[in-house]
Parts: C-alpha cells; structure tokens; sequence
C-alpha cells in the first residue's frame, strides 16, 4: 500500500514538470487552454493595490500596460509610465498661478485642484467676492457711544461727538475741565453724558444755545422802565442797579424798583397828651430807618440790615408790651398800626425769602419773592396760635409790580387782655348770621385768641378781590353751644380809638379748637366768643326764693334749737350751731346779692362775705368729723376748747380770704355773679380748700366707720353709746355728701357757660341744705322732740297762776324742789351730750 502510493505521487510529479516546460507565454500574458497564450489585463486584475496608484488611470497594452497622470496631477518621468519608473504627484495651481480665482479671494490648494476662498468682510455672489456691510448686517462689534462705518472688506467704529477712545471704549470728554472758561465769566459749566451745557448767572445769557458763551444782558434796555418813574437804570457786568430819586426807595434792593417813601406814618401824634408812653422807642427806630433808606451818606452806609433791624424792633416790641401799659383803644390801634408799617418796612429789607422769629410776647413769620415778573401761587403762613393761607397774586394786588412782593403774618401774646372790652361796634345788624342763639339777652364777649395782623405788599386791601382764610386756636377748647358761638373780627380803626367789628369777615367753620375765618380785607384780627346768658326765667327765679327762704327759716330754727336747748349742750352742738350760722349768714347774703352786679365795690363785698361763710361752714364740718374720731377713739375727754373750735372754724377761711384780697383784690365779683372770678385761676381759693376738707373728711369718716366695725364686733360692746355714734356718723356723711355735691354742680354753674341744668340742680340742693340739718339734728333727736313738745304746749295751753296759803310759807320746799329738778337737768345734759344723738 504504502508503495503504490509513493509510485502515484511520482508519476505526477514528473507529468507536471514536463507541462511547464512545455509552455512559456512571457510577460504580460497567460496561457489558455494549454496552448494559448492570452494578454494579461493588468488594470484590472489586480489584487489590493491599483497598479498606477490613486492619482493615475491605467491603461491596458497589448502584453503590457502604462499610467497617465490625473488631471490636477503631473508624472515625475514622461507623460505615459509605468510603475515603478514614474509616479504623480498634486500641481499647486495656486503657486503655478493657473488657478482662476476672483478678485477679494484667496486660493487654496486641495489634491488634484484647488478652491476659491472670500477673503474677510467679503461674500462670495455668482463666483464673485462682493464687500459685505457688517454695519447694515449687525455683525459689526462696535462699543457704545460709537458709530460703524463701512470699509471694503471690514469697517470702522468711530466715537461719537463728546467721547474718546479709550482701551476700546468710547469715554465721555468732560469738556469743562478740558477746555477752561468754556461757558464764560457769566456762566456755569455743566457736564453731560457725551455733552454739555452752560448754565448762564442772573444778568447773562447764551440766548438759547445752551453750548455757547454766556454773555451780559443789558437789562436797562432789554426792559424799559425797569427801576420805575422813581429811579435811573445803569447797566453792569451781569447785573443792573437803579438809583432812586429823592423822595423814592427801593428798601435797600438795588434792582427792585423805586417807590415813593413815605416816613409820615412813624411821626408819633403831635397832638399834646395823645402820644402813646413807652411807643416813642419804637417809632424813633423806624422813622430813622425808613430816612436812611433815601439817604446814600453816612446814614445810609451806618444802617442796620433788615434782620438786625427785625430783631431791634421786636426787641422794642417786647419791652413795651411787658409794662402793660395799652390802657385804652387809641392806644391798642396806634401800637398795631405802628407794628404792621414797621413790617411792611423791614420786609423787603431782610435777607431771605422767608424769615421767621419770636419772642415772649411776639411771633411773626414773613416771605418774601424778587424777580422780575410777579409770583403766583399759594402762601401760607403759621404759629402756634395762627395761621394765614392766601397767594402772591392776593397779595401783589393789580397795581404796579415794584420788583417784589411780601406778606407777614404777625401774633402777639397778651394783647388780648387789653381789648376784651372794646365791642362796641357788635351791634345786632354786625352779628353773623349762623349764630346759634338769638336771645334777647345781651351776650358777653370775650376774645378767645392771640390777637394777629395780617399784611402784604399790596396798597390796596380794603377790599380783595380773593379773601384770604384765618385759622386761629381758641385760648381755651370749649365746642359751641346754645349759650355761646364764635365769631371772627377784626380791629377797626376810628377817631376815636378802635373797636372789634365783624364788618367783612365771616366765620367759615369751628370746633372746639379752632376757628376758620374768611375775611375781605387785612387788618389785625381775632376770634371772639359770644357767651349769651342762662335765662333768669320766673320759674328759676320763683324757685331760688322759695328754696332759700325755707333753707333760711329751717337755719334759724336750728340755730335757735341749737343756742336755747340746755339738754343738748356739748361741743357737736356747738359745732352745728356755728355751722348753721355760716350756711345762714351766706345763705341770707346769696338770696340779696348774688346778682347785682352793678356796683362793682358792693358785688365785692357780697363775694367776700360768700367766700368767707361758704368756706366757714366747709371748716366747721371738718371740725364734726374730727369731734366724731375723737369720740370713737378717746371716748373720754373728748371735748374741744371752744378757742380751738372757733380758731379752725373762723380763723382758718378768714386767712384764705385776706389772703386772696390781697393777691388778686379783682378776682371778687365778675360781669355776671358776685362770686369768685375763674381769670388766673382765682376760683380755686374756694374750691382748693374745700376739695382738702371733703377729702380729709371722707378719710376721718372711712377711719372712724373701720373702728365702729371693730367695736361692734367685740366681746362686751357698748351699744347703746356705738349706736348713738354711728347715727352721728350717718347724719355727718349725709351733711358732707348734700353740701359737697352741691358745690360740684357749683362749678358748673358759675362758669361763664353755666347750663340750666346746672343752675337747677345748683339751686335744688343749695335749698335742700337747711331742711336737711333741721331735720337731721332737730325733728330726728328724740330730745329735742320732747323739747319741741314742751314747748308747744306752754305755748298752746298756758298755766293759770295758783294762790295757796301754804305758798308763802314753804319758800324753802319749793326752792329746793326746783333746785333738785334743776340738778336732774344738768345731769341730763351731760348725759345726753354723750348718748343722745343731736
């Protein structure tokens, strides 16, 4: 097996060897059916690798075949060749410049060709390289403040006028520091955000161009007249002066127009005795400042400035209003009017628009507006006590405009005093026609604010045509009622002196604070309270008499019970006795005097009397209550030396009284009751120490209850004697309550805007007071009944004398019979000044 195989395998071996050396076709061709030799196609039968590489086509040849070079590519040899003998490789057209490229463009070389590329800022359009605007296409970076301009193949950012570059960036030029006097002597420069602007002085002007140069207006014949008849116009540099005449004044402003200057006013009355004392300082200040202003000497150049002048003339003020010395209506006018000119003088004088001062007894606040046209617009001028809201038109008037305008508002503090008298001019066809009460009583007026003066630069204020509105704060905050309105007035100069008139002004609202006035003209003004009062009708009238007349017969039972009653002697009795004699001594003087107030010396005699007694009978209740601690903290000695009494009982209101004579001698009888005057608080000397005695009373009497209650409630009270000291307790309580509680409504009903409720009840109680200590201390003690009853009955069943014949022998039985019945009575008495109430 083995050697047949190994046969086989050489017997091919050799039947192959003979076939190939049988047929040799040569290069570039194969063999093809044993016998044929057949072209081999190079180009395409190969295996990986093209034979001419990638950048050549091949082409076949008969047994052979050649590479030609692709377009775009060039042979290293001959045009036709074969690997390896040639090879190709890329043409640059770009640097054989054979590339056809368009204008703006840059070639590129590729493998085998080339491309046309558009330079910067250019686009290529149908083969062509067109400039492309990057400022109309936004594609331009250009900063802020900057404008784009288009260039071919680019563009440009310029800074706008007023900015620099700056680190590409456009900065603001700040042309005032870089170009100096760039406005002008006359002008201000101003920069601006990528500009500027020239603010021109008063006196220059750039004419509209706010970058030009300010230079000088001539005013003196831009504006004819323009320093008025009175004055001649010379220009400046940026300004102008007028220089006045004689006789004229521009009050110290240079370029306000001249006025004529009047100094008259400031004269004094030349009339012998009519001259005002103390107002001589302040006239003579005026009048020598109001002739330097037309004097350009020494005294021109020595005047004091508006606002030393100012203060110089309140300083004048003040000093004549402290010695209170305005003792009648002439006087209060010549004061105010001298005031109100001494304003409209300084006015125009002082140095800001708007100035304000005060002192003790002055407060003004004054504005002031320069230029060439008139001001318009609201004013409005206030204190603590006023205020004045009007405009500059009102107050300019429709005259010729002297080159400013001013208006003051002026408040003194105390004036009031001295024209809270002077209404003579109220009559019934000058009263406002809202007022609430139309009696037929005549009202009593009084002023219930700070007297102000109102001016302004305007001559004529006689009548306004726009009125101006006054608020004015009331003295005292009391709202209106049917027994008192406010009115607005205002000071109305005559021959004769000066009154209040209401004549031009209107009340337009008020409340418990504050009263709006509107008023026509200007003037010094006020704000007045009409107090109309409570009508003194029959049924009042028939009331008090009635009410005190058995106050009065019920006081002088007591006090008779009081004196002649042996059993009920003792020092509470005493104490009701003079406490009696007070309530009917000022009882009797209330029922005579209390309203005839005619006579001003016997008003002040029947207020004192009242004062005293009034004040008595308050002391002597003090002295119950502190007789009432005694006798439930000591039990014995409990009696008072009748001095003592008498020293705290009389001694201690007749004090208060001389005290307050002597302080305030015109706070005894006022316009309406002889009583205590409410001015200065003077009131308060009775009510002062009747609140002390009710208060220490109410204590001794809350003491005095607490030991009862412990007395009560102990082991072995006494009652008999603790009960009769608490009746004496109730009855002391009730007396101070009635007593107290009448002089509560008391104050009501002297007050100036006293009710008829309170008059009422005033009266109802100030009856109620002497029934009740008749009852309490007489008809409610059982030993004074039994005196009562005795009494009666001698009176009503008298006793026949009896003769006997044993009378005249046995004087001594009887004498001793009455001795005996007489010792039985003072013992009583003693007795009964402990256990029986009185």
């Amino acid at each position: 097996m083995g050697s047949r195989t190994l046969l086989l395998v050489l017997g091919l071996h050799f039947t192959l060897l003979g076939y190939l050396e049988a047929i040799d076709c040569g290069l570039g061709f194969m063999v093809k059916e044993r016998q044929q030799c057949v072209d081999t196609d190079e180009c395409k039968e190969w295996d990986s690798t093209p034979p001419c590489g990638s950048n050549a086509t091949c082409y076949n040849t008969q047994g052979s075949f050649h590479c030609q070079c692709q377009p775009g590519f060039i042979s290293t040899k001959t045009f036709k060749f074969t690997p390896p003998t040639g090879e190709c490789n890329d043409m640059d057209e770009c640097k054989e410049q054979t590339a056809d490229c368009p204008n703006n463009s840059s070639c590129v070389n590729t493998p085998g060709s080339y491309i046309c590329i558009c330079q910067s800022g250019y686009k290529l359009t149908e083969s062509r390289c067109e400039d492309m605007d990057e400022c109309k296409e936004q594609t331009a970076d250009c900063p802020n403040n900057s404008s784009c301009v288009n260039t071919p193949g680019s563009y440009i950012c310029i800074c706008q006028s007023g900015y620099k570059l700056t680190e590409s960036r456009c900065e603001d030029i700040d042309e005032c520091n870089v170009t100096a006097g760039i406005c002008g002597a006359g002008g201000t420069c101003q920069n601006q955000e990528g500009s500027y602007s020239c603010l021109c002085l008063p006196g220059y002007s750039n004419y509209g161009n706010k970058q030009a140069r300010c230079s000088d207006i001539d005013e003196c014949n831009v504006t004819a007249g323009i320093c008025g008849g009175g004055g001649t116009c010379q220009n400046q540099e940026g300004s102008y002066s007028c220089l006045c005449l004689a006789g004229y004044s521009n009050h110290g402003n240079k370029q306000a127009r001249c006025s004529v200057l009047t100094c008259d006013q400031f004269k004094g009355d030349e009339t012998p005795g009519q001259n005002v004392p103390g107002l001589a300082g302040l006239l003579s200040l005026m009048r020598n400042s109001c002739l330097a202003l037309n004097n350009s000497g020494d005294a021109a150049r020595g005047r004091l400035t508006g606002d030393g002048l100012l203060e110089n003339v309140f300083t004048q003020i003040d000093s004549f209003l402290s010695q209170g010395i305005l003792s009648n209506s002439r006087e209060v006018s010549r004061f105010l009017g001298a005031v109100e000119d001494a304003m409209k003088l300084i006015a125009p004088q002082l140095r800001n628009n708007h100035t304000t001062m005060g002192t003790d007894h002055t407060e003004a606040e004054i504005a002031v507006r320069r230029g060439q046209t008139p001001p318009i617009g609201p004013i409005s001028l206030a204190n603590d006590n006023a205020r004045l809201d009007t405009s500059w038109e009102t107050a300019t008037g429709n005259g010729t405009y002297p080159g400013l305008t001013l208006a003051g508002l002026v408040c003194y503090k105390g004036v009031e005093r001295y024209v809270n008298d002077s209404f003579q001019y109220l009559t019934d066809t000058d009263t406002d026609t809202d007022t609430a009460t139309a009696t037929a009583s005549e009202p009593n007026y009084q002023i219930s604010s700070k007297v102000v003066t109102a001016f302004v630069s305007n001559p004529a204020t006689e009548q306004l045509t726009k009125p101006v509105i006054l608020t004015f704060r009331h003295l005292q905050v009391r709202a209106e009622s049917s027994e008192m309105n406010y009115s607005c007035v205002f000071w109305r100069v005559h021959e004769e002196g000066g009154a209040w008139s209401r004549s031009g002004c209107t009340k337009v609202t008020s409340n418990a604070t504050h009263t709006v006035c509107s008023c026509s003209h200007l003037s010094s003004f006020a704000v007045l309270m009409a107090l109309y009062p409570v009508k003194d009708t029959f049924e009042l009238r028939l009331l008090t008499w009635l009410g005190l007349s058995v106050s009065v017969v019920c006081l002088l039972l007591c006090i008779l019970t009081f004196w002649l009653c042996r059993s009920i002697q003792g020092t509470r009795t005493t104490i009701h006795l003079h406490l009696c004699v007070c309530l009917f001594i000022a009882d009797l003087v209330f029922l005579s005097g209390i309203s005839h107030t005619q006579s001003k010396g016997g008003c002040r005699f029947v207020a004192g009397l009242l004062h005293l007694f009034f004040l008595g009978s308050f002391s002597w209740m003090l002295l119950e209550g502190v007789q009432l601690y005694r006798m439930v903290v000591l039990v014995f000695n409990t009696t008072i030396k009748p001095l003592y009494l008498h020293a705290v009982g009389y001694g201690l209101p007749l004090t208060i009284v001389i005290i307050s004579a002597v302080t305030y001698p015109d706070g005894y009888g006022t316009t309406q009751h002889c009583w205590l005057s409410l001015e200065r608080g003077f009131i308060w000397s009775f009510f002062g120490p009747v609140c002390t005695i009710i208060f220490l009373n109410a204590f001794i009497f809350i003491i005095t209850v607490w030991r009862l209650a412990q007395k009560f409630s102990s082991l072995n009270p006494d009652l008999s004697n603790l009960h009769k000291i608490k009746v004496f307790t109730v009855t002391a309580v009730a007396q101070l309550c009635v007593l107290g509680t009448m002089w509560i409504f008391g104050v009501f009903q002297f007050q100036e805007e006293g009710t008829v409720v309170m008059t009422y009840l005033f009266t109802i109680l100030n009856s109620l007071q002497g029934a009740l200590l008749f009852i309490m201390h007489c008809l409610l003690n059982r030993t004074v009944r039994e005196e009562y009853c005795k009494l009666l009955s001698c009176i009503c069943t008298p006793q026949k004398k009896r003769y006997s014949d044993f009378s005249t022998n046995t004087p001594s039985s009887s004498q001793s019979q009455g001795s005996r019945r007489t010792q039985r009575t003072q013992g009583s008495c003693r007795h009964d000044d402990i256990t029986n109430p009185p």
